[in-house]
């Protein structure tokens, strides 16, 4: 009798224990995973951009983001060759421009900005809103028990067709990616790291520190993006106005 009273007793813990999981969507899992990607009232933080080839640094270059949700305004510091170059982004539009040019060029998010980095790598993630998620099964990635999620782009607009997307569930962030063609072939993989902390609403809560990019096909190549010196900060319209992005 104390033994079917003791079984029941184990099925209803871990029925509560699950209920937590089961009460949270998919989307709420992925928006929480955008928090620490960028998105907030107002951010800003520096990113390095390092690509190695053949065990070789063949290119680095720093950039000054700065984001309000999931707009971007970026600034190129440095090397010389590349400084004064900027991008900006507003409702998943993006445009480039540099000195010299008469005004902002279009380019695509998934357009090439250095080693394995594409330009919409920079920017803020808002895959709650930009994918279409179907769930996969749990798995263990570097210890960490994981929600799996295939995600679909829905417009030709995002930075990639397709991504398979790993979530920390202690944490809600994002682990690792897998970045797919439309027609299903896998070209670099991602693993990400969250060794920077921002404060919002009184909270402290992770936010993306390291970007790891390996190429599928030359795994010697790889592009590491840090991003160090995270700043919560208000910033004005005019930084993502595009009538003022030359000057």
């Amino acid at each position: 009798m104390r033994s079917g009273y003791l079984f029941l007793l184990s099925i209803i813990s871990l029925f509560l224990s699950n209920e937590g999981h089961a009460t949270q969507s998919v989307y709420d899992i992925l928006k929480k995973a955008d928090e620490s990607r960028g998105n907030v009232v107002g951010i800003s933080w520096e990113v390095v951009i390092e690509s190695i080839e053949a065990d070789r640094t063949t290119d680095t270059v720093v950039y000054n983001i700065k984001a309000r949700g999931f707009d971007i305004s970026g600034l190129s510091l440095e090397p010389p060759k590349y400084k004064g170059n900027k991008v900006l982004m507003t409702n998943n539009n993006m445009w480039f421009y540099k000195p010299g040019l008469s005004k902002p060029i279009p380019i695509a998010q998934r357009q090439k900005l250095m080693g394995n980095a594409a330009y919409g790598d920079i920017a803020s993630t808002n895959y709650a809103e930009d994918y279409e998620p179907a769930a996969l099964p749990d798995e263990i990635v570097d210890g960490e028990d994981c929600y799996v999620f295939d995600l679909k782009s829905k417009s030709d607009k995002t930075t990639y067709d397709k991504i398979k997307y790993w979530v920390s569930k202690k944490r809600l962030v994002g682990i690792k990616a897998d970045y797919y063609t439309v027609s299903g072939k896998k070209f670099k993989t991602a693993n990400m790291e969250y060794s920077n902390t921002v404060k919002v609403d009184g909270k402290t809560r992770p936010f993306i520190s390291k970007i790891t990019m390996r190429d599928t096909l030359i795994n010697e190549n790889v592009t590491y993006m840090n991003m160090n010196k995270p700043r919560l900060e208000p910033l004005p319209d005019y930084i993502f106005n595009l009538n003022l992005f030359m000057k």
